[in-house]
């Protein structure tokens, strides 16, 4: 079976593609993942295909990257309008990141507004490898009629409903023809000498020769061609297919791509897994492709026994159990398989750094609807992380909350819902709690006497303290000057434990920071006094020196770094002030051809408005990072707001 997936940006067409190019050799087997991941298998040319459909949603790209995992070959499939050209800027970016052979398709070509070539030199500003015209637009006006091979300089007519058929080259195309036939014949002659020579020496290489080059330098992935149509109408998909069939490497060429990537012997490699998913009473399903003859359930396959295999299209059984190479499987009561990676029989190996998706920009609190849902929804959110890595799982601090980070809302809502529907826990969703500190401005001192009689032993603990500043990044510090035994060594410990315990909760409700606790003296009392008491005493005076050190607000501040298509950097400058951060400049992102990467610093209460103005500025394309970086301080009326709706006072509880 031969594998590939089609990306693209959303309403480009992408499963109405699929469905026609399924639909050449009779009638396909179809599935829908819950992620939205479609497998489509057919006949085509006397073989067996399928076609990956991968959702254009940005939020998706994870599940695109793993889907190349499994791919001989991708097609991208992208707009025939020019201002729409940047959209398939994050999937050039995967597709070269990863090493796939690529076949760029414009789409919707009934519908064109602006050139071809202009098309494809802005798709260029956006991809390293020479983006190659294969097939140049014939026009009877605004209209495009059909199309014309650059390399054999044959012409189709495109008829609805019906093969294209062939024609003439109309005498108005034939200039236009010779010149991109030429620029194709040139770029292929930069990696290939024959060809060069007979360029040079102003002969006419044969097409089948120009043909065999190309399929060479597709299968080396040097060059992307480009070729048209209109899916919708079923214009330029035999070409397509005819395209992929001869020129697109096979399963033989992705094994050693994979082994070659994860530096694993090539002659281990068993299998890869791409993608998986949780069924209501069926469990979890792994997505897999088999790379050699002879997998089978009951075989030990990433270090244990594979259970039932089934045709991931049609859910049925596979007959034989036994899958052939290039054949892609889903395994049942495969749970030891993580997703994805690439399966040798002992052991399942780590995918290559490319397909890392991107940092998570949304992070909200999930709340379970009723309390006997709470154990639940912990261990169904960590099942949820390992068949879906766009999505980061953690505990919230100070409550302990479940935190999840999503690329974005819909990714959210596909999460929620995927709770509902196949562990029916019901959710509901809150922004996380803000993290905010307090600090001191000045120093003060205490002098606090605890002294406690309730019958028998009393609690008795005298203790003199300074509380100061503290440099900013510093931390607590504790000290003692005490001299003469008034606080004898071993109660000391207890007074330290007490000031530290006092800094969970400062005067405005929050912890507290950069703080220095000085123990100056005290007293004791040979039988009252004890560890608890210092410790109390301790927590105590200290919590009273705070309240009378002028506290003030500490907000966390981030280093963010924004990876955007550099069309976009100049929008970034007005974001990050309108959100009260600091520009610290952009660089160009050396991993990834036309994109920029962005700095700046940003409060902590501003980073969902970044992230929704980042979706809206870059239609969807722009992600962020965040680091934690320092905290600096609030005032005025700002920060009065957030202590009225977020602190409380330190000796409540």
């Amino acid at each position: 079976m031969r594998c590939f997936t089609v990306l693209g940006p959303s309403q480009i067409g992408k499963s109405t593609l699929v469905e026609r190019v399924g639909s050449l050799g009779g009638e396909p087997k179809k599935s829908v993942t819950p992620y939205g991941l479609g497998l489509t298998e057919f006949e085509f040319g006397g073989e067996a295909w399928c076609a990956l459909d991968v959702p254009g949603n940005n939020e998706a790209l994870a599940h695109a990257q793993h889907a190349l995992l499994a791919s001989d070959a991708c097609v991208l499939c992208v707009s025939p309008i020019l201002d729409e050209a940047v959209l398939a800027a994050p999937y050039l970016r995967m597709i070269e990141a990863s090493g796939t052979p690529c076949i760029l398709f414009i789409n919707r070509m009934d519908e064109p507004r602006g050139r071809i070539r202009d098309i494809v030199a802005a798709l260029q500003d956006f991809c390293s490898r020479p983006l190659i015209l294969r097939q140049i637009p014939i026009r009877d006006g605004d209209r495009i009629i059909g199309s014309c091979d650059l390399i054999s300089e044959r012409a189709w007519r495109y008829r609805e409903g019906q093969p294209s058929s062939l024609f003439e080259i109309p005498e108005s195309a034939l200039e236009r023809e010779h010149e991109a036939r030429a620029e194709l014949l040139e770029h292929l002659s930069e990696f290939d000498d024959w060809l060069l020579e007979e360029l040079i020496e102003d002969r006419e290489p044969a097409s089948d020769a120009i043909y065999s080059i190309s399929t060479r330098v597709l299968n080396e992935n040097k060059i992307i061609p480009v070729l048209l149509g209109s899916a919708s109408h079923g214009n330029g998909l035999m070409r397509l297919m005819k395209a992929l069939r001869h020129e697109a490497p096979r399963a033989e060429a992705l094994k050693k791509r994979l082994a070659a990537g994860a530096g694993v012997d090539e002659t281990t490699l068993l299998a890869v897994s791409f993608h998986a998913h949780y069924r209501q009473s069926v469990g979890k399903t792994v997505l897999a492709r088999a790379l050699q003859n002879g997998v089978k359930q009951g075989a030990t396959l990433g270090g244990a026994s594979l259970g039932a295999l089934q045709d991931p299209a049609s859910g049925r059984p596979i007959g034989s159990g036994v899958t052939e190479a290039g054949q892609l499987f889903g395994a049942v009561k495969s749970d030891h398989l993580p997703v994805p990676s690439l399966l040798t029989a002992g052991a399942a190996v780590a995918p290559p750094d490319w397909t890392t998706p991107p940092t998570p920009m949304l992070e909200r609190i999930l709340v379970p609807a009723s309390e006997r849902d709470e154990t639940k929804l912990s261990e169904t959110l960590a099942k949820l992380a390992e068949t879906d890595r766009g999505l980061k799982v953690m505990q919230e601090e100070g409550t302990g909350a479940q935190l999840v980070c999503a690329q974005g809302p819909v990714h959210l809502r596909e999460v929620c819902r995927t709770l509902s529907d196949v562990f029916h826990v019901e959710v509901s969703d809150r922004p996380p709690s803000p993290i905010y500190r307090e600090t001191v401005s000045k120093s003060s001192d205490v002098h606090y006497r605890h002294r406690k009689q309730t019958g028998g032993a009393g609690q008795f603990a005298d203790v003199k303290l300074s509380v100061h500043p503290n440099g900013r990044g510093d931390g607590f510090s504790f000290a003692e000057t005490v001299k003469g035994g008034a606080v004898p060594r071993n109660y000391i410990p207890a007074v330290e434990a007490g000031a530290r315990e006092a800094m969970e909760k400062g005067p405005l409700g929050f912890k507290v920071i950069d703080v220095g606790v000085l123990l100056t003296d005290g007293q004791h009392h040979s039988v009252d006094s004890s560890e608890y008491a210092f410790r109390t005493a301790g927590k105590l005076g200290v919590r009273q020196a705070l309240s009378q050190a002028a506290s003030v607000l500490m907000q966390p501040v981030f280093r963010v770094e924004i990876h955007v298509p550099s069309v976009y950097s100049g929008s970034l400058v007005p974001i990050v002030a309108s959100l009260k951060g600091q520009v610290l400049g952009f660089d160009r992102d050396e991993a990834a051809k036309g994109w920029d990467i962005f700095r700046a610093l940003l409060p902590g209460s501003a980073l969902d408005d970044l992230a929704r103005s980042l979706r809206s500025a870059t239609q969807g394309i722009g992600y962020f990072s965040k680091n934690f970086d320092h905290f600096e301080e609030l005032y005025g009326k700002e920060a009065q707001a957030i202590v009225t709706a977020h602190g409380a006072p330190a000796n409540e509880h």
